[in-house]
């Protein structure tokens, strides 16, 4: 398949990668920088990956502007794993924590968590159906919390904060699966950070989890052994074998994102297209967004028709014309636009030029 017959894939997660990367990989695939093998078949101990999961990790960290009292781990398991991961390392104290809920993932979160400890529900947006972010206030926080949970951009429900909640002295614990390197981040504001890659990393398989070093050592003593952030920490993440191709390939779009002026560049980029499909729906006379305006996700839009029939002809017509995964989540229907860094302004104008002419055809 050459460019031209490439479609705009509109997927919540896998979803599209930078074309420039993946057509390097592909150039590498079978002989990494002429080392005469791949990436897929190199000892995670060479010398060659030592080189590509450390420049990985520098250029996380320059782009993220990670302090270095934070380490960034590259680990396995989804954020589904940090779910239980998270509360087994952080509940050190008082075995309390706080958790916002503004969507299935963060339910989910706080549902695992509360096998290891005290789980505090301090807001919720479920009565809603998650359609906006609950606001919060320090004194509204567990006075001993050993940290504080929140899920930064919720991917079902199109909605993200754009507070970041005052938490005191409390880590702050977000997942940012679906949200990572969209926009410029104060990683100071928060104990750990997590977040799959499938989104806007990489392809499945790596989890990159940036956590402060004092949140490290705290895990019970009979911890299994991959569970504990620290053996991660003091491997340099390969304890174990990592996802190595993985890794390799969230380094090449680390790089990408250098080149193409930084997280702040891509942070313009991605608010343009956002207010673009926006501005279409809320001028529209068929479709609507049920996110309150001031809590919209850049990264995931959703929209209806508010028929259930007229849904579903507009994902399959959608689809016919190269505009692929527009269907929204099973558990809410309508329709969902994951807009994330690699999808080009050429996607974007792409659907609302069919979202208009679809439109017409059925007003």
């Amino acid at each position: 398949m050459n460019k031209a017959e490439r479609v705009f894939n509109f997927s919540a997660g896998p979803s599209m990668l930078p074309l420039e990367v993946m057509e390097l990989a592909a150039e590498q695939l079978t002989n990494y920088n002429g080392c005469g093998m791949s990436v897929m078949e190199m000892s995670h101990r060479s010398k060659e990956f030592e080189e590509i999961i450390h420049t990985a990790e520098s250029n996380l960290r320059e782009i993220m502007n990670i302090p270095y009292n934070y380490k960034i781990l590259f680990l396995q398991g989804g954020a589904t794993l940090q779910f239980s991961m998270i509360p087994i390392n952080l509940l050190r104290n008082s075995k309390k924590a706080d958790y916002i809920v503004t969507g299935s993932w963060a339910k989910k979160a706080a549902a695992e968590a509360k096998k290891f400890g005290q789980i505090n529900i301090v807001a919720s947006s479920e009565e809603s159906n998650f359609t906006y972010i609950p606001e919060v206030k320090r004194e509204d926080f567990t006075p001993d919390a050993d940290y504080v949970h929140i899920t930064l951009n919720n991917t079902i429900y199109g909605t993200k904060f754009t507070n970041i909640p005052d938490t005191g002295e409390k880590p702050l614990v977000s997942d940012l699966s679906s949200c990572i390197l969209s926009e410029e981040l104060n990683v100071s504001k928060f104990g750990l950070i997590y977040a799959g890659a499938q989104k806007n990393i990489g392809p499945s398989g790596v989890t990159v989890v940036i956590i402060r070093e004092d949140l490290l050592g705290h895990a019970p003593k009979d911890t299994p052994v991959y569970l504990d952030y620290k053996i991660h920490a003091d491997n340099e993440s390969m304890y174990n074998t990592p996802p190595t191709f993985g890794i390799y390939m969230a380094g090449e779009v680390f790089k990408n994102i250098k080149k193409l002026g930084g997280v702040s560049a891509i942070e313009k980029m991605n608010k343009e297209k956002a207010m673009k499909l926006y501005e279409c729906i809320d001028r529209s006379s068929l479709y609507s967004c049920p996110v309150e305006v001031k809590d919209r996700s850049w990264m995931n839009v959703v929209f209806v028709t508010g028929n259930e029939a007229l849904d579903k002809k507009f994902t399959a017509e959608s689809k016919a014309a190269g505009l692929y995964n527009l269907g929204g989540h099973r558990s809410i229907g309508g329709m969902r636009a994951s807009i994330y860094n690699a999808m080009p302004m050429a996607g974007v104008d792409a659907l609302i030029d069919f979202m208009k002419k679809f439109e017409a055809e059925n007003l």
